[in-house]
């Protein structure tokens, strides 16, 4: 499987499109999105819903837990959704069980106006459309880090000083908080941390796991370093918990989700104390590499394999009005867009800052959705005490075996 990567974001990440947009112009059809919740897809989906006529339904499905529905959705004939708005990382699954259909078409009659680099293509079919960046990365409170004494971190060694500081001077108990729930958001900071080690999953051009080794061991260790900055409670963290914790005022640094930026920099839901000394900064480095301890993801949208061909080309369009400039240009302020009209914001800043340092694109590869569940159901167990790294480690690699070889990954 060749995956065309969208190596082109970065601090100047904006796609540029031409089409004029009109009335939506479809005569007949029922239309279903699932996906996340979060204010982008939001936007866009309301975009969508704009075509909704007597005769063309347009609803939705927006939850955190949309990866955990995708699948069995998807597989269902017909479809239960006709769309679902993805991401790098999410579609892996779908692209595995063969439930999302090539785009070319449909672009080539009701798209041309998308740029080529929104394009995501799999063995030279365009199976979904980019519309936004995203990237986790550090939200800092700078009076916090002044009040004790410590500059902006760089590193997760420079983290972990600077929240021990801030503890040790008793500013607050638990000055760290990350995406640290039991599950896909644990197997992510897992993927991040050992990709910033410099870490390979698996061995050279196969599936075998490649994770518990002196990297597998140093990314855990470090993550067991935050996880004591943290709340006792870390392994129910969501995005949702981070950010209301930090719109509480009870952190002083998080590694959080810039799609998050503009929830957390606005006037709702927080003090003017806190939006006024937050700072959105890259993601650090770790363990003496150059590279951000992150992945680089971007969200877009697909449609349906099991569903008609009237309501897949009905879904397309729609979808396209969703990300129409006039869009865009209504929620500038609610992602990284990547489509024309977009104008950079503060809450883009720590998106940019972490794409600029070259930061890895989340593994697109059929296998990786299996080693990111293992990692999200067996890391706990080291973070909370009860057993060693190397033990850790090799359940994620026994989970992992277990699943590729019921999925003819692995012999």
């Amino acid at each position: 499987m060749s995956i065309q990567k969208l190596s082109t974001i970065g601090a100047v990440a904006v796609f540029m499109g031409t089409a004029a947009y009109a009335d939506c112009g479809i005569e007949s059809a029922n239309i279903n999105i699932v996906g996340n919740e979060f204010s982008a897809i939001q936007a866009v989906v309301d975009g969508a819903k704009a075509c909704a006529t007597d005769t063309v339904t347009v609803e939705s499905n927006l939850n955190k837990d949309y990866r955990e529905l995708q699948v069995a959705a998807l597989t269902a004939n017909p479809a239960q959704y006709s769309v679902v708005v993805t991401n790098n990382g999410a579609i892996v699954p779908l692209l595995g069980e063969d439930l999302i259909r090539p785009l070319d078409d449909l672009i080539a009659k009701h798209g041309q106006h998308l740029s080529k680099n929104q394009m995501i293509s799999v063995d030279g079919k365009v199976m979904a459309v980019a519309f936004m960046a995203n990237a986790q990365h550090l939200f800092v409170r700078k009076d916090i880090l002044e009040q004790a004494g410590v500059e902006v971190p760089t590193t997760y060694e420079e983290v972990i000083a600077v929240a021990q500081a801030i503890k040790d001077a008793g500013i607050m108990a638990h000055p760290f908080a990350t995406t640290s729930a039991t599950g896909w958001n644990l197997g992510e900071e897992f993927v991040n941390m050992f990709l910033g080690h410099g870490g390979e999953f698996f061995k050279p051009g196969s599936a075998e796991p490649n994770i518990n080794n002196e990297t597998g061991v140093a990314a855990l260790n470090t993550l067991k370093a935050l996880t004591e900055l943290s709340n006792p409670d870390f392994l129910t963290f969501d995005s949702n918990a981070v950010q209301a914790n930090w719109e509480s005022g009870d952190l002083a640094i998080a590694h959080l989700w810039g799609s998050r930026g503009t929830g957390i920099l606005d006037d709702e839901g927080s003090s003017d104390e806190v939006v006024s000394n937050t700072m959105l900064v890259s993601s650090p480095t770790v363990g003496g590499g150059d590279v951000p301890a992150s992945t680089l993801w971007w969200d877009g949208f697909a449609i349906a394999k099991n569903v008609s061909d009237a309501d897949a080309e009905a879904s397309f369009i729609a979808m396209v009005k969703g990300i129409s400039p006039d869009v865009v240009k209504a929620n500038n302020d609610a992602a990284v867009w990547l489509v024309d009209g977009y104008e950079p914001t503060p809450a883009a800043a720590g998106v940019f800052a972490t794409a600029s340092g070259n930061t890895q694109p989340y593994p697109m590869i059929p296998f990786m959705g299996l080693m990111h569940t293992a990692l999200g159901a067996e890391l706990n167990e080291f973070l909370q005490g009860s057993e060693s790294a190397e033990q850790a480690l090799a359940d994620v690699e026994a989970a992992y075996t277990t699943a590729a070889k019921e999925k003819g990954f692995l012999n």
